[in-house]
């Protein structure tokens, strides 16, 4: 124990980020980049959860036609999620051990609990479109959209998962500047963030008592 405490710093040392990723990640002049990229991504998670919640699109090439029906106002909830998800139970991933342990999430889990995830997708996917293209807790949207993005491509789903989820990636790393264009540019400040407090407030200034001056008696 001794041996590891030795091995600890002293004193914190703070490395900074290159050039290139700062001006990428954290430039409000990149911002508009990151707006092109958070609408597209954004519009594809509304598009796929307003479909989930009425059955119809509002995609421009399909807007009002019927596409489908709805996860949840369906006569068995749960129903049409389960049936997604037995994409991931199959031989392969269940005797492959870098997918077994999903398999057995999917089995035991999910596919039980399809009926809360139905909720939890539909409205999930919503709320991620909407706080991406409007640019509200920009970081935040993106990653639970990753995330919705890995468990649809591990469960079989390919489809433009790794795309919309690449970009979700980047606007993870870009979460400073990426709703600049956006709400953010006014949250963002109020809310802070859990490792600085408030970004609005400023540190005050130490105070370094002057000593007073000493006169020579000569």
């Amino acid at each position: 124990m001794n041996s590891i405490k030795g091995l600890q710093p002293k004193v914190a040392t703070h490395i900074p980020e290159p050039p290139i990723a700062r001006f990428l990640f954290a430039d409000t002049r990149m911002a508009w980049v990151w707006l092109i990229v958070r609408v597209y991504v954004g519009w594809q998670w509304l598009v796929a959860g307003i479909h989930k919640l009425t059955g119809y699109s509002i995609d421009f090439s399909t807007f009002g036609q019927h596409t489908g029906n709805s996860w949840i106002f369906a006569n068995h909830l749960g129903a049409t999620l389960s049936g997604f998800l037995q994409g991931a139970v199959t031989p392969a991933n269940i005797a492959n051990p870098a997918t077994g342990w999903y398999v057995w999430f999917v089995q035991h889990l999910a596919i039980p609990g399809a009926g809360v995830l139905t909720y939890m997708v539909t409205f999930g996917e919503i709320l991620v479109g909407l706080g991406l293209i409007f640019g509200v807790l920009t970081g935040i949207a993106a990653f639970f959209g990753l995330f919705m993005n890995l468990n649809f491509t591990l469960a079989g789903a390919i489809s433009i998962n790794p795309i919309i989820g690449g970009l979700a990636l980047f606007l993870v790393l870009a979460w400073r500047v990426a709703g600049y264009y956006g709400f953010d540019r006014y949250l963002l400040p109020l809310l802070g963030t859990p490792w600085t407090g408030r970004l609005t407030r400023q540190p005050k200034p130490e105070v370094v008592p002057t000593p007073p001056a000493v006169h020579s008696l000569s």
